[in-house]
């Protein structure tokens, strides 16, 4: 996996450190001695795919510039329950003030690169997994970065990135051929897909020589009849009412991809915990 580049995350650390610390973290100041040195090591709870580690790695180097981390997995590596995934050691203070703010970062992203290769898994190598613009403000590069750790692959990262006609350009524009149209016509080189909710809609898009077909929320049969009319004149996705327990039946349909929103807004965080020691 290519790591990001340290600037994708820097001033977010800087940000999440400035949000947590406040005037100062007033428990290890009452209850731990200046200058003391400590070393720890970040545990896996459980079964997960580890995500963030250098973000992490990062948060600790911030509060303590000679802060010592070792990084024991790469990101995209699986990890069994019981697992240290890195060892920290540094001043004490500085570790215990960085704490949640590291495991923040490095839960929420292990959550997604986990819940992720869960659907990549159920797909079976039968359809494209992607995943979508619903991230957490501030976090969309962390976020699809972690999917693409789980095997994922990453849908537009901004608007700019391609053209995906939805229901709110149909209505304003006078529907599924007109909208379709005039976008190709002004692509200027952007791909272009465009969603649609019914086979009349399908039909619609596909004379108007739409390269690309989101089907929202259709049911596997309708998705197995619009795969039959496309006939390969297009690319297509399914979206809407995805599930784990039904991707494998999507994966046979014949369309090309699946993109699912729950890979970075419905995630559980993953579970590590930080466990510190005086050195």
């Amino acid at each position: 996996m290519t790591p990001l580049p340290i600037e994708a995350y820097r001033a977010l650390v800087r940000e999440a450190l400035a949000e947590d610390r406040g005037r100062g973290d007033a428990t290890s100041a009452a209850t731990i001695l200046p200058g003391l040195r400590a070393r720890g090591v970040i545990i896996a709870k459980a079964d997960l795919v580890v995500a963030g580690l250098e973000v992490a790695a990062e948060t600790f180097r911030q509060a303590d510039p000679g802060a010592i981390v070792e990084v024991r997995w790469s990101d995209g590596a699986h990890v069994q329950s019981g697992e240290i995934v890195a060892g920290v050691a540094g001043d004490a203070r500085a570790l215990l003030e960085a704490e949640r703010t590291a495991l923040n970062f490095l839960q929420r992203l292990s959550g997604i690169a986990t819940l992720t290769a869960r659907f990549v898994a159920a797909a079976g190598g039968g359809i494209t997994v992607l995943d979508t613009r619903k991230t957490t403000p501030g976090f969309r590069v962390l976020e699809k970065y972690a999917v693409r750790c789980g095997g994922g692959t990453n849908h537009r990262q901004r608007l700019d990135d391609g053209i995906l006609i939805k229901d709110n350009h149909k209505r304003l524009a006078g529907g599924v051929r007109a909208v379709t149209e005039r976008a190709l016509q002004s692509a200027g080189g952007l791909p272009v897909e465009v969603e649609v909710e019914t086979l009349e809609e399908l039909d619609q898009a596909l004379r108007a020589g739409a390269p690309r077909i989101l089907l929202d929320n259709f049911t596997t049969y309708d998705i197995r009849e619009a795969v039959a009319r496309v006939a390969g004149r297009a690319s297509i996705e399914i979206s809407g009412g995805v599930t784990l327990a039904r991707l494998p039946e999507l994966a046979t349909t014949g369309a090309q991809y699946v993109s699912v929103g729950a890979l970075t807004h419905s995630a559980p965080a993953a579970d590590l915990s930080f466990e510190l020691e005086p050195w």
